[in-house]
């Protein structure tokens, strides 16, 4: 039977701010990294002659890298422990960031964004698992919002530093800065971060299907990925659709960013806000609320037309659709012992990035076939109501502790 991972000095309330405030950087961090290319992707395409195929390319292979990353990251972590992988991940995607600022066409830049994304990958379900293994039950979806809400902050980060630069800023810059700082981060991250994987007292059974499917699991697994894809489909596709779909529906290119910005963040709100309600509420009805309240945003987003109003519901729903996101990272690495966590986290985040790539992607086509920028929001609704019944009927499953 495993033991508990943090029966030593990390199990303090003052080593547990801590762990919190490194997973919290590494997220500003990934954040800050996923978000940048889009917002200097004019200036990119202009530098190294890229096609606008070529800049789709770019936008989604680093979340192919991501899957791929993830469920490698989470499975080693398991054998290996969760420090070193987690100390791997980020050096990861910290030196191939660089790699980014040093590309010189499409060939290079697409193997960076790659690479970086496996490193992004690899430390996702290591937060995860960390967020499950030193945090009380009762504070676990409250301490992975936190360490996960730095994520948006460093999306937001990021386009506000490109906005107050002069015009003719070079664009490698983001990158420099988006790639030394992990690498800074992560000697801290060996130094200070306690390892968290508990010890089984016998043989540890580390068959991915067995991890994923055996001893009861199969259900709670399915469930998860059935939570997780579409609510990163809706995430993805308004993450990189959202300031074209308000232009697409009347309003100024000059200040559609705004909704882009609300979006974020209200969305820091609205993670720490249902990570508290998960842990006081237990998960069914914090969960409901978040999802049919997402419902009905998007909903009226779709036709709304005043500019007050679509900025309103914007922030809503990043408020709704992101406190849910990271409170089920909170919660999704307990429906497996520690043995396995990883995996399990690791598979989750994996497939919920797949609708990553998807929604981007969906919203392209379905644009392309002259469906109007309301209709898409509205389409996003089925979208939500999935992900909110898959995570209903998981709250009626035990937790593996």
């Amino acid at each position: 039977m495993a033991q508990d991972a943090m029966a030593g000095p990390a199990a303090g309330g003052g080593s547990r701010a801590l762990v919190v405030a490194l997973c919290f950087a590494v997220a500003v961090l990934e954040g800050y990294d996923i978000q940048a290319v889009g917002v200097v992707a004019r200036k990119l395409a202009r530098a190294l002659e890229l096609h606008p195929d070529q800049m789709g390319w770019i936008f989604s292979i680093s979340n192919v890298g991501l899957v791929l990353g993830a469920t490698a990251g989470g499975w080693l972590a398991d054998k290996f422990g969760r420090k070193p992988v987690f100390v791997a991940s980020v050096l990861t995607f910290g030196l191939f960031t660089l790699a980014t600022a040093a590309a010189t066409d499409f060939n290079t830049i697409f193997a960076a964004r790659f690479l970086a994304g496996l490193g992004f990958g690899g430390a996702i379900p290591n937060m995860m698992a960390v967020a499950a293994e030193i945090s009380p039950p009762e504070r676990r979806a409250s301490t992975a919002a936190a360490m996960f809400c730095g994520m948006p902050m460093g999306g937001a980060t990021s386009a506000l530093f490109t906005a107050n630069m002069p015009p003719d800023f070079d664009w490698r810059i983001v990158f420099i800065i988006g790639g030394v700082l992990p690498l800074l981060v992560a000697p801290l991250i060996w130094f200070k971060l306690p390892e968290t994987r508990a010890e089984a007292a016998g043989p540890v059974n580390r068959n991915v299907f067995f991890a994923l499917f055996g001893e009861g699991r199969a259900a709670p697994t399915l469930l998860l990925w059935l939570a997780f894809l579409p609510t990163l489909l809706i995430l993805y596709l308004l993450l990189n659709w959202l300031p074209t779909l308000i232009v697409d529906k009347g309003f100024s290119e000059a200040v559609s960013p705004q909704a882009s910005l609300a979006f974020n963040a209200a969305s820091v709100v609205g993670a720490l806000l249902f990570g508290n309600l998960v842990d006081r509420g237990g998960t069914r009805w914090p969960f409901a609320a978040a999802y049919i309240l997402l419902i009905g945003t998007l909903i009226w987003l779709g036709q709304a037309t005043s500019w007050v109003l679509v900025l309103a519901l914007a922030g809503a729903a990043g408020f709704f659709l992101l406190g849910a996101q990271y409170a089920l990272y909170g919660i999704a690495a307990s429906y497996y012992p520690a043995s396995v966590r990883g995996t399990g986290s690791g598979w989750s985040t994996a497939i919920g990035r797949v609708g990553s790539i998807i929604g981007p992607l969906a919203a392209g086509f379905l644009l392309n076939t002259g469906m109007t920028a309301s209709n898409v929001f509205v389409l996003l609704a089925p979208a939500a109501a999935l992900a909110g019944a898959a995570v209903f009927v998981l709250s009626f499953f035990k937790r593996a502790d």
